[in-house]
């Protein structure tokens, strides 16, 4: 078994991840480049290091942990869940507030846009969206609530105004939408999920994944949405042959059961 191997299985007993459900290559290469940047060229050395050294075992997770995310990223799919997929979730739930599941959410930005949306629809006092990530430096950020101007590029203005204060450089997101989203730890390989969820966005995570790996997940989000929910998926994470995991298609990037 070649060091890596070893330094995989390590990992996982150390901190619960499991890099085998990852693209090796990818991860491989992110790994190498952050043990060099440390210093260290072995992976068995690197490894005593992250057990010994819990600032550079933050880091290490933290490197891991893919967090690129912006305020509806990929508008005109936020515009199909507008006009199209969230009427009729609505109809058929009776106009009773959906249950909403932000899963990898990274830093905030998604679930705070299904707020937002959501606000077009219901009372803000009304809105509930949970929202989970791997990452709890990056759920940290994500109760804080501040962010860049660029990461608020594809906003409707009208939310840019009416949701966040600036300070500095920076925006603030008012608390009325802060108050709304209930963040959780889940591991999307490794925790129970959520039932009856009515709207699940997996977005740009799958694409960091094995092929044995998506199948895991998709059943998992299969069984974790309620009878007529909905799950959307990130730009570059369409389902290839959907009906394979129970699943058709609606429109492209948003996906509901075969009961």
């Amino acid at each position: 078994m070649d060091k890596y191997e070893i330094f995989k299985k390590n990992i996982n007993n150390l901190i619960g991840i499991n890099l085998d459900y990852y693209k090796e290559k990818q991860m491989k290469r992110r790994i190498t480049s952050l043990m060099n940047r440390n210093g260290f060229e072995d992976f068995d050395e690197y490894f005593m290091a992250l057990k010994s050294n819990k600032d550079m075992l933050e880091q290490f997770i933290n490197h891991l942990t893919i967090n690129v995310s912006e305020f509806y990223r990929n508008p005109a799919q936020w515009s199909i869940l507008e006009k199209e997929i969230l009427p009729e979730l609505i109809r058929k739930n009776d106009n009773k507030p959906l249950k909403v599941w932000s899963a990898a959410c990274s830093t905030g930005e998604e679930p705070y846009s299904l707020v937002m949306l959501l606000s077009k629809f219901y009372d803000l006092k009304d809105i509930k969206v949970l929202a989970s990530d791997i990452d709890e430096e990056a759920i940290e950020k994500a109760k804080l609530g501040i962010y860049s101007e660029k990461a608020l590029v594809n906003l409707p203005k009208e939310f840019k105004i009416k949701y966040f204060d600036k300070v500095g450089n920076s925006f603030k997101i008012k608390d009325i939408i802060k108050n709304q989203v209930i963040f959780d730890r889940i591991d999307l390989l490794k925790d129970p999920f959520p039932i009856n969820i009515d709207l699940i966005t997996c977005r740009n995570v799958m694409i960091y994944f094995t092929d044995e790996a998506k199948e895991l997940l998709y059943d998992k989000l299969y069984r974790s949405l309620s009878k007529n929910g909905v799950l959307f998926v990130g730009s570059t994470e369409q389902i290839i042959l959907p009906e394979r995991y129970n699943f058709k298609t609606i429109k492209t990037f948003f996906y509901t059961k075969i009961n």
